[in-house]
């Protein structure tokens, strides 16, 4: 499992949750003033789990308002970008004479090395606990000119559209399931945390033909499995229309999987076989009819589903409903 640092101040006095918050947000993120309404009895917890250089954390907290002064970051400056995505709550962010609302569904961006400020309160009273995810990433791990990366500080990058919807399943995924990784994946989950965070800030810049190959292919992949995902139903889905709905060439989007296990056309059949094979495991779905079931998952002619899943299975789609020892398959 990956290694998760965890701290909740209801393990402190009191008296001292607040300042206990403070060194924290310090020690795990960046110094910075933090004022609340709540300081006198200050509910907080947070999760943090590095990837390598880039550091990913959860944050609960009351409504507070923070501030990073020039002071603060000469006492110390990371030299890191900082993308928040609130869960709940609302406020806003100001950087470099911009301000932005701090809500739900978008990543609020700032730059660690210089002074920003930004505030978060609950909607209502029952709202007393808000929640931040957080990404930390050094300013040389993002592959463009900062100069271009600084036109972003104090706004926000859509997390519904785009890539900021990949960056943001990816980060709720490992926050939230930890358990599902191993310490060994650090390495591979921090490349692809910085290859994400690269293609969605490339994204909303217009620059995506200004990073790397290796950043563009990856982000690529990663965009065509969950496009692939989204879609297995139609049984119109194919190399050619995924290449379509990416808009590359179709000779592209064979190349980005040059060095994949498989093709696109395979990974398709595959997901397809593999949620067709679930389905005919559930007893829950036992009077539903097989052709039903295939067509569920883009397969509208019975005879080549057979012919595949037999191919793919070793035994017909009716014997591997009817064989127990399957469900282990």
């Amino acid at each position: 499992m990956l290694t998760v640092a965890s701290a909740d101040t209801i393990a402190v006095p009191e008296g001292e949750r607040f300042g206990f918050w403070h060194d924290l947000v310090a020690r795990e993120s960046v110094p910075m003033r933090i004022h609340s309404a709540h300081a006198a009895d200050f509910r907080a917890r947070a999760e943090v789990i590095n990837l390598g250089e880039v550091v990913l954390s959860s944050w609960q907290y009351p409504s507070l308002d923070m501030q990073r002064t020039g002071t603060f970051i000469r006492r110390s400056d990371p030299e890191m970008y900082q993308f928040a995505l609130p869960l709940s709550g609302h406020g806003g962010v100001e950087q470099e004479r911009r301000s932005n609302l701090f809500t739900p569904g978008h990543f609020a961006v700032v730059d660690t090395s210089r002074p920003h400020q930004s505030s978060h309160q609950g909607r209502s009273q029952r709202e007393s606990l808000l929640t931040t995810l957080t990404i930390l990433v050094p300013h040389s791990l993002i592959p463009l000119p900062p100069n271009k990366v600084a036109q972003l500080l104090g706004t926000n990058i859509p997390a519904t559209v785009g890539t900021g919807v990949l960056l943001s399943q990816f980060v709720r995924q490992i926050l939230t399931h930890p358990e599902q990784y191993r310490e060994s994946d650090v390495p591979l989950l921090g490349t692809v945390a910085r290859n994400l965070i690269s293609a969605a800030v490339a994204q909303h810049l217009d620059l995506t033909d200004a990073l790397p190959t290796e950043v563009r292919g990856h982000s690529l992949r990663v965009r065509v499995r969950a496009f692939i995902d989204e879609h297995l139903g139609d049984p119109d889905l194919s190399p050619s229309t995924i290449a379509a709905a990416h808009h590359v060439s179709l000779r592209s989007l064979h190349r980005a999987f040059e060095a994949e296990d498989q093709t696109v056309a395979e990974i398709i059949r595959a997901k397809r076989l593999d949620r067709c094979a679930n389905d005919l495991r559930d007893p829950l779905q036992r009077a539903r009819p097989i052709h039903s079931i295939a067509a569920r998952w883009g397969f509208p002619a019975k005879a080549h589903f057979s012919r595949v899943f037999t191919a793919a299975f070793g035994m017909s789609p009716q014997a591997f409903r009817a064989d127990p020892s399957a469900r282990g398959r």
